[in-house]
């Protein structure tokens, strides 16, 4: 494939790291050996921050009409190689070809939006307390950013963190997911086609066992003023503990625990059709899936029933280059025996299986799509977040217990809720206590709106209006001394 890469990008350049060391990427569907590719060291990072920092100097000084000239470059590029991207990504990640192909017009849209939002990153004039001085306010790029991004959308999240901080004027510095570095290697030759500023973007990816290391090294690093995240909260809270010393600006978006409601006024057929999309994309391997489904005792049965037929019909286990099939493995073993000891560990504390609950024929890292029912919050999986594909469905009587049952997590990044009272759905919308809420409706992200969750989910905002703000500083000048 045209852009196939395996070495790192930095300073405009493809490079091998700097004590030649490659680690292997697997192909999740059948364990074949995908590419060899080169694993960042120390240096290599410290190369790759000091390419950005000396592409910023010259990159913050442009114009915002050749910001989004060089956004709206990328934004074609991409859409013209979706194909080859989808599968790239179809073949580290495990998606199905469709949705990897989705992912990369998702990734798309960002460098849309951006190419026409830093446009309007306004400052703002403030009324002077005193005749002789003005008060002014700008918005600055804040620097070099260094990016680190997750697995399960690897040009998605890369793309919605990389097309801000390109807007706001700042250069990065990316570490993609060692299990699928080629996808963000795509994306940086995607980057060399459109012409970039050497520099600009570098992507350095490395092997699990380098990925401490280098996430310690980009913490501390005096020339990276920020740092954005997408993963789990376990690693989250120790970045977060890493820039504390450098007092390095840190934007989080971490894991989830998503509540999935359904009263008794829900459409049905519209509500299944949520709840498959809410909890079966990408085989449940999101931070915003649903993780505990709560159905109101009047329509628990039928809704049940209806959830049951639903996955027999729509869900299809198999590798994703193939067609038809649009639940591919889990990513790695880890997340295979995860899953797996999440519903042992259900079972063996009473939940029923009305079907899945196993690995299909074709083993490997594939998982049956499965329901249970009988759970209780005692069980594991009502505090993990799964990643997978598995639905528990809990039964509650009224809005009152099911607003708790909700909120009864350290969690708040999404929640979904179906409804016909339009009283309720304004009620409950404000009650729960998640930075992304669904009404009627599971697939809510998009480029248009701000992305990002309470607590122990994480804090910042990605895409909509509030994108730019964690890659800007806001400057308060005083004009002293004026005659009027």
């Amino acid at each position: 494939m045209s852009l196939t890469r395996t070495e790192l990008f930095v300073d405009g350049h493809w490079r091998k790291s700097s004590d030649g060391s490659t680690f292997e990427v697997v192909n999740p569907a059948n364990g074949a050996r995908l590419q060899a590719v080169s694993d960042a060291t120390a240096e290599d990072v410290r190369d790759a921050c000091q390419a950005a920092a000396s592409a910023f100097a010259a990159y913050r000084k442009t114009t915002v009409k050749e910001r989004t000239a060089i956004l709206h470059k990328i934004r074609d590029l991409l859409l013209e190689s979706k194909k080859e991207i989808g599968e790239i990504l179809c073949l580290e990640n495990g998606k199905p070809l469709a949705e990897a192909e989705g992912e990369v017009g998702f990734a798309a849209s960002f460098f849309d939006w951006f190419g026409a939002e830093c446009r309007r990153a306004y400052g703002q004039h403030i009324p002077p307390p005193a005749g002789d001085r003005q008060l002014v306010t700008v918005k600055q790029p804040c620097g070099v950013a260094a990016i680190i991004t997750p697995w399960n959308f690897p040009i998605g999240m890369l793309a919605r963190k990389t097309a801000a901080a390109l807007a706001a004027g700042c250069s990065v510095v990316i570490k993609p997911a060692e299990d699928t570095p080629l996808t963000a290697l795509a994306f940086a030759a995607v980057c060399e086609r459109a012409g970039l500023p050497r520099g600009l973007v570098n992507v350095v990816p490395c092997s699990r066992g380098r990925v401490a290391e280098l996430g310690r090294l980009l913490c501390a690093e005096p020339l990276v003023r920020l740092l954005s995240f997408t993963g789990s909260t376990a690693v989250g809270r120790l970045l977060y503990r890493d820039c504390a010393d450098a007092v390095k600006r840190i934007h989080l978006e971490l894991g989830g625990n998503a509540p999935f409601v359904v009263f008794d006024s829900a459409p049905l057929e519209l509500t299944v059709r949520g709840a498959l999309a809410a909890k079966f994309r990408n085989t449940g391997q999101t931070c915003v899936s649903t993780n505990r489904l709560f159905v109101q005792a009047g329509i628990y049965d039928r809704f049940v029933e209806a959830l049951a037929e639903g996955m027999k019909k729509t869900l299809q286990v198999g590798d994703g280059m193939v067609a038809g099939n649009n639940q591919g493995p889990l990513i790695n073993k880890r997340q295979l025996e995860k899953v797996q000891a999440l519903v042992a560990d259900a079972m063996a504390h009473g939940a029923q299986v009305v079907m899945g609950g196993r690995q299909p024929p074709q083993g490997g890292l594939f998982y049956e799509p499965t329901l249970l029912t009988s759970v209780s919050r005692q069980m594991r999986l009502y505090t993990e977040e799964i990643f997978g594909p598995v639905v528990a469905v809990y039964k509650f009587s009224t809005e009152e217990e099911v607003i708790q049952m909700a909120n009864d997590t350290n969690m708040g990044l999404a929640g979904y809720f179906y409804t016909s009272d339009y009283q309720q759905s304004w009620r409950v919308a404000m009650a729960l206590d998640y930075g992304l809420v669904g009404v009627n409706e599971a697939l809510i992200s998009t480029c248009e709106a701000p992305f990002g969750g309470f607590k122990h989910s994480g804090f910042g905002k990605e895409g909509g209006q509030q994108g730019l703000d964690d890659f800007m500083e806001t400057k308060y000048i005083c004009f002293g001394g004026l005659k009027l």
